[in-house]
């Protein structure tokens, strides 16, 4: 199970959400259909929210900042993970990111380790165009954040 943020902020598009883009060699020449919202494993009694934050953090670097946050519920990825998600008001410069990193055996078999960053990209999308660049699963979660966004606008 894992926890995430899906950032928003209003920009000059409208409404505009927050992706990352998977580091590391398999994700390379990936594009639509690969960027997720920043997210990681839940590990043991750790609240969702609480580490939702942190993957925020670990995955755009100190300068990435979100406010209150939204529950958006939870979703189901293809392979069955399941990722506890919420909307929260963030700002970020794209080009200030610094994600940790992680060691894999690269090429496989090789001996060799390498290290990529967890995160080599983020960018911020408006809604049409975040559709067809977000996993499929977590699409979803860009209409939750919709039907929030329509709710506050009625208030």
């Amino acid at each position: 199970m894992s926890a995430g943020i899906l950032a928003y902020r209003k920009g000059t598009r409208g409404l505009e959400v927050l992706l990352v883009h998977p580091g590391g060699p398999f994700w390379r020449k990936k594009d639509n259909g690969a960027w997720s919202i920043p997210k990681g494993e839940i590990d043991g009694a750790d609240a969702p929210e609480q580490v939702a934050r942190r993957e925020f953090a670990e995955e755009l670097g100190s300068s990435a900042s979100i406010g209150p946050l939204r529950a958006l519920g939870d979703i189901r990825q293809r392979g069955g993970k399941r990722v506890i998600a919420f909307a929260g008001e963030g700002h970020f410069d794209p080009a200030a990111l610094t994600s940790n990193t992680f060691d894999i055996e690269w090429p496989p078999r090789s001996g060799r380790r390498q290290s990529f960053p967890e995160v080599d990209r983020a960018e911020w999308f408006d809604i049409e165009f975040a559709r067809t660049k977000i996993l499929s699963a977590q699409v979803e979660l860009l209409d939750r954040l919709l039907a929030i966004a329509a709710e506050s606008d009625r208030k």
